[in-house]
């Protein structure tokens, strides 16, 4: 069983949209550019992220992700899992009450791939954990932004090399091919919640295919206006030459 469904689908107001994918998959360049084109169109977006989505998380963070910071991997979990309780009750529920659209980088699938999959702790206790620190807040949509490892390994080189770097991204090939793989499964397991999109194009055609999804699942959920209903279902090139 994913540890990520041990519930149902929220009843709340406005949209949750997760994006996931190992290092240097792009997601958060992708998160940029999707809320800078929501608020372009009228629609209130929040971006927030895991961790560091508040004031307390800012500082775990900068604990847990420090390059010099040697973490015992179950401490790495119940930190994660602390970050994710704040965040949840602090910021998420209520923004999502707001009626707002909530985009964040990464959520409770990361814990199921890199500590589940990544570490190799039991399903059973990810599980518990998750439910514990969300309250069965899950996403509405997630995105997952699907990367080969060679190519992960490129580009979170020239992060390392311009010293903009956590104590992830330094880890060996074979826990990123473990953590890609846990990913693959929970997709398997989720077709309708994770979408899975190739990372491997150009920024702009990520973003298209980024803009390819989330637009029908807004106007599904009642979140467009008339104006933008119509621009989500004109064809690429036309949206592409009305947008220049």
């Amino acid at each position: 069983m994913n540890p990520t469904c041990t519930t149902s689908s929220n009843n709340m107001a406005g949209a949750f949209i997760t994006f996931e994918g190992i290092d240097g998959c792009g997601k958060s360049t992708q998160l940029r550019l999707l809320a800078s084109e929501l608020r372009v169109r009228g629609i209130t977006v929040v971006t927030t992220r895991e961790p560091g989505g508040t004031p307390l998380g800012q500082r775990l963070r900068a604990a847990l992700l420090d390059v010099q910071e040697q973490v015992d991997p179950l401490a790495e979990l119940l930190v994660f899992a602390a970050d994710r309780a704040q965040h949840v009750r602090k910021h998420l529920r209520p923004s999502l009450a707001a009626n707002q659209v909530v985009l964040s980088d990464r959520y409770a699938d990361a814990t199921v791939a890199y500590q589940g999959a990544g570490r190799g702790f039991a399903p059973e206790l990810i599980q518990e954990i998750v439910q514990l620190a969300t309250e069965g807040l899950r996403p509405d949509l997630t995105l997952l932004f699907d990367l080969s490892v060679a190519e992960s390994a490129v580009r979170t080189r020239r992060r390392i090399e311009s010293k903009r770097t956590d104590r992830l991204d330094i880890e060996d090939a074979e826990f990123h091919t473990r953590v890609r793989n846990g990913y693959v499964e929970i997709a398997k397991a989720e077709p309708a919640r994770i979408k899975v999109i190739d990372a491997r194009g150009s920024v702009q055609e990520t973003h298209l295919a980024v803009m390819d999804i989330v637009m029908p699942f807004l106007e599904d959920r009642g979140l467009l206006g008339a104006e933008q209903s119509a621009k989500s279902k004109a064809p690429r090139g036309k949206r592409e030459s009305s947008a220049n």
